[in-house]
């Protein structure tokens, strides 16, 4: 029998609230995070508006000898760690360094980092050898500098697989529970609110241009025009179902099952990868489309992209067949940060009995889905489904369920 994997432990960053408590009394009041970018002036851009967190002081949560090892994210990623593990009611100190690991996921992160080190080989061009070793190892801070903190010498990994990478480090994580890792520390805290990262993102040709933050970002709307980017996230602590109960933790849920693919390349007449992956994960948590209670949307807010994912979502559950619901749209897209985000708000809304709302959307007709808007809905929760994509086709799912 596959053991099952818990979630005891978790907390959260984002744009409309600091912590669990906050973000989720702030997401069910439909309270947005979303504002005018002021982490850098972004007069000279086309987009300006963002998902910042308020109120995260680096130098209340770390020792000073950090912050001039890191940036903005991996800052904020460190103390996100440290108040899970909280959550959890884990001391490191009692625990065996093998017994526990550390697996995030990163997409954007990086970009603020590299771009201080590149100012430095500008001002001091004789330093380009430790500035670019100092820029190649950031790649793996997100989860280093977590395990190094806290002494874990267990599985250690980062995934990059845009949004859809958090659900994948969570699933790298289960398997790791499942092949005998005491415990796990996994999710993403993800930001690129700086120049060099703003104008990557705009590469993409993704992001809104619209100035008032309730029209910004509109996912399944007739008027979705871009999505908002955010920083943040949330990270959870995973262990084996029999012993956190053994150690008397409180267990928020449970990870029943997980999917994943690809997308078949651009002007092929396949269809997109979606719907597989959702089915696959139901069948990973032997599940069926009726068990599913609610649905956390990826909620691209491209047309396009919208369109075929409420097409997935049709094609396994039938038109309205499930309520479905987009939270981020209160804080923005957080790339590699937003899907675990969106599973700590499923373990909350499982916990409560409510699917908090898609804020500032009236859902276009043709997309039949039955989606949550204005205000929080009660429902009986029991199995929540999370959707999230990536840039470029990569397609995950991940069902929780109350433990």
């Amino acid at each position: 029998m596959t053991a099952s994997v818990a979630v005891t432990g978790m907390s959260v960053a984002a744009p409309n609230g600091l912590g669990v408590k906050d973000y989720w009394a702030a997401t069910c009041a439909g309270e947005s995070g979303i504002g005018r970018l002021t982490r850098f002036d972004p007069s000279s851009y086309p987009a300006v508006l963002a998902g910042e967190v308020p109120g995260f002081c680096a130098q209340e949560h770390l020792p000073g000898r950090l912050l001039p090892q890191t940036d903005h994210m991996t800052r904020m990623a460190l103390a996100v760690a440290d108040w899970a593990l909280e959550d959890a009611g884990i001391s490191t100190d009692a625990w065996s360094p093998f017994d526990m690991g550390v697996i995030t996921a990163s997409s954007s992160g990086g970009f603020e980092f590299g771009q201080n080190e590149l100012r430095k080989l500008w001002s001091r061009g004789s330093e380009y050898v430790s500035a670019y070793q100092s820029f190649a190892w950031f790649y793996a801070v997100n989860s280093g500098q977590i395990s190094i903190r806290n002494g874990m010498k267990g599985p250690s990994g980062v995934v990059v697989s845009d949004q859809a990478g958090g659900l994948d480090a969570l699933a790298h994580a289960r398997r790791q529970i499942r092949k005998g890792t005491r415990m796990v520390l996994s999710g993403g805290v993800d930001a690129a609110l700086c120049p060099w990262g703003w104008v990557a993102q705009l590469a993409g040709g993704r992001l809104s241009e619209v100035e008032a933050p309730d029209r910004a970002y509109l996912p399944f709307d007739a008027g979705a025009c871009g999505h908002v980017p955010a920083e943040g996230g949330a990270l959870l602590v995973l262990e084996d179902l029999a012993g956190a109960r053994e150690r008397g933790a409180r267990v928020r849920g449970v990870l029943a099952g997980y999917g994943a693919t690809f997308d078949p390349r651009p002007g092929s007449d396949r269809e997109p990868g979606l719907r597989t992956a959702i089915e696959v994960a139901l069948r990973d948590a032997a599940a069926g489309p009726e068990d599913v209670d609610v649905v956390f949307a990826d909620a691209a807010a491209v047309p396009e992209l919208d369109r075929r994912e409420a097409g997935a979502l049709k094609a396994v559950f039938g038109p309205r067949g499930v309520p479905v619901t987009a939270p981020k749209t209160m804080t923005g897209r957080l790339n590699s940060g937003a899907a675990p985000l969106d599973v700590a708000t499923a373990l909350l809304s499982l916990q409560d009995q409510v699917i908090p709302p898609t804020v500032n959307v009236t859902p276009a007709a043709d997309h039949a889905l039955d989606l949550v808007t204005g205000e929080c809905r009660g429902a009986r929760l029991r199995t929540a489904l999370v959707v999230a994509r990536g840039h470029g086709g990569f397609n995950s799912a991940l069902v929780v369920r109350t433990a």
